[in-house]
């Protein structure tokens, strides 16, 4: 294990009496692809915008290495760059201006700054448009010219506040594997994302934060192991839900309101997929779906924040 390149212990921050950190802690190696998953409101971004030295911690304390984000904010904005949820670009100039700019303010030379925008333009795939001002962009085209620009000064940390949100699935791919070559250039990657196949793809360690706290963390495979070697997806019509969650009550399904679909986490998939059918036949329900799959992160992350959402109304999962 390589010496942790983040720390982050104990790390309260509240707005307006509601806590966004609450007694948070992370240890992040250096080198590889951390995924941070969460809810809206989970507290994730407040974490970057505290490690990005642009929040200030209520309590605890943070550092990037080894240098602490309160009291030596100036060293870690030297180790770092940041690509936020908003783009940070400027539509008065062209892409090309936009980012050797900002390889200027982080001490690079102009000939440095235009070889290396150059560079990071073509693997983004905005050398044709690299000198069309940014405000006739498109908003994923925006996106890339914001990475390229948190790049550009080879940041030994890169906070990544959900990348390719708005970016098209093409260069969602392209843009997975500029991430993916970071590591081998000795940056450590700390993603936040709401799109689950994207951490899978992309993460080597994940923790899962809720209301500020962290619930678990491990590999992607560790935290699909954890709930069950299979998963039993059923799907009914909507007004045979309540009938279908009480038939299969004792199986602990995990109800998805959004598609009227139940989840049901379990070791002997055949077996149990069974007497599911076998259930739901008794309580006369023709399911419209069924499906049995190995689980997927999107099954870790709907049982752990159920779970978490029991733990904090004060009952047991």
């Amino acid at each position: 294990m390589n010496d942790p390149i983040i720390e982050v212990q104990q790390a309260v921050k509240h707005f307006g009496g509601v806590p966004a950190l609450d007694g948070l802690t992370l240890s992040i190696p250096a080198g590889g692809i951390y995924g941070l998953l969460g809810r809206n409101g989970a507290g994730k971004t407040t974490l970057i915008r505290i490690l990005a030295t642009l929040l200030r911690l209520d309590a605890g304390r943070a550092s990037i290495a080894g240098h602490d984000v309160t009291t030596d904010a100036r060293a870690v904005r030297q180790r770092i760059g940041l690509a936020g949820q908003f783009t940070a670009v400027d539509g008065h100039l062209t892409g090309r201006e936009n980012v050797v700019q900002f390889g200027r303010l982080s001490g690079l030379s102009h000939r440095a700054a235009k070889a290396r925008t150059d560079d990071l333009l073509a693997r983004l795939g905005l050398n044709v448009a690299a000198d069309r001002l940014v405000r006739t962009y498109s908003g994923g085209m925006r996106r890339r010219v914001d990475l390229a620009a948190s790049l550009i000064g080879r940041p030994r940390v890169l906070f990544l506040d959900e990348p390719t949100t708005g970016i098209d699935p093409a260069s969602r791919r392209e843009v997975w594997q500029l991430i993916r070559e970071l590591t081998a250039e000795a940056t450590t990657v700390l993603l936040t994302t709401q799109y689950l196949d994207e951490a899978d793809h992309l993460a080597d360690h994940l923790a899962v934060i809720d209301h500020g706290r962290l619930i678990t963390e491990g590999t992607p495979t560790d935290l699909k192991d954890r709930i069950g070697t299979a998963v039993i997806d059923v799907q009914v019509s909507t007004h045979q839900c309540a009938t279908a969650l009480a038939a299969l009550e004792t199986l602990a399904p995990r109800y998805d309101h959004g598609r009227d679909r139940m989840s049901i986490a379990v070791r002997d998939g055949p077996e149990t997929l069974q007497d599911v059918l076998r259930r739901l036949a008794a309580a006369e329900i023709t399911p419209t779906d069924v499906a049995l799959h190995r689980p997927t992160l999107d099954d870790v992350f709907l049982a752990l924040t159920r779970q978490a959402d029991r733990c904090t109304a004060g009952t047991m999962p």
